[in-house]
């Protein structure tokens, strides 16, 4: 489904001199009523409160390519298995305005239910996209209500997508521990993470969850790729790794850092 309303006329510019600010600090400016608006990249309430915005910034001005490269590599899993799309029942965590959830329907996915913190994105996600999930839940997915738990539940969930959104203070290893465990056991992972966060500089905790995940034999890796996420403020690539793999059990919690 098309995105229905229209970023051509949004006046967006980036720092002229951004110098080595951090990805956590990047921001923009954005022309709104007749004077210039601050707004980082991470505030996505900011980002989504204003139609078009997230399009604007992120893939026509710093051409993210996250989506198309999570879609792929699950495209490609699932061939190779033999596994029909239709037959994926998927939770999107960190589901924003459902620019993922819109690249899992062009793969073939029929049920899917979005996720989020943010009520800025579950409202974006039914005014730009509406019809692409289920059902959508702005809830925290460690501790949600009993009625949002209980439909999760009933959901069947048997694949889990998270693009874009782990690490920094987004989606912490608690939170991605509770979507994990409510896929069922043989089903898909599909998830993008910072390439640092894989590393020994990792201060996110994800690397050492990760590691002991497929050391414990909880998720089989089928495929991995580093890739350019999108370009920075001064026009640098920030690299990701995407891996699609296989739940094999629920994670532990004495594995989270």
């Amino acid at each position: 489904m098309p995105v229905t309303t229209d970023r051509s006329r949004l006046e967006v510019r980036l720092p002229e001199d951004p110098g080595s600010v951090d990805q956590d600090s990047e921001f923009c400016s954005v022309h709104l009523d007749g004077t210039w608006r601050d707004i980082r990249f991470h505030d996505y309430a900011g980002i989504f409160e204003i139609p078009g915005l997230y399009e604007k910034l992120f893939h026509d001005i710093l051409d993210c390519r996250s989506p198309d490269v999570v879609g792929k590599l699950l495209k490609e899993q699932l061939q190779r298995d033999n596994f029909t799309a239709e037959d994926l029942r998927v939770l999107d965590l960190g589901a924003g305005n459902g620019l993922v959830g819109e690249q899992l329907r062009t793969v073939g996915v029929d049920h899917l239910v979005g996720v989020d913190i943010t009520p800025a994105a579950g409202m974006a996600a039914e005014r730009d996209r509406p019809g692409v999930y289920e059902a959508y839940y702005v809830t925290d997915i460690t501790d949600p209500p009993a009625d949002v738990a209980a439909a999760l539940a009933a959901a069947r969930f048997n694949t889990m997508s998270c693009v874009a959104a782990l690490g920094f203070s987004d989606i912490p290893p608690t939170a991605f521990r509770a979507a994990f465990n409510m896929v069922s056991d043989g089903g898909w992972v599909a998830f993008t993470i910072k390439d640092r966060f894989l590393t020994e500089e990792d201060t996110s905790g994800f690397a050492a969850l990760i590691s002991a995940c497929e050391r414990e034999n909880i998720l089989t890796v089928r495929t991995s790729e580093r890739y350019r996420h999108r370009l920075d403020v001064a026009g640098k690539p920030l690299h990701y790794v995407a891996m699609v793999g296989i739940k094999e059990r629920d994670i532990p919690v004495e594995l989270l850092p």
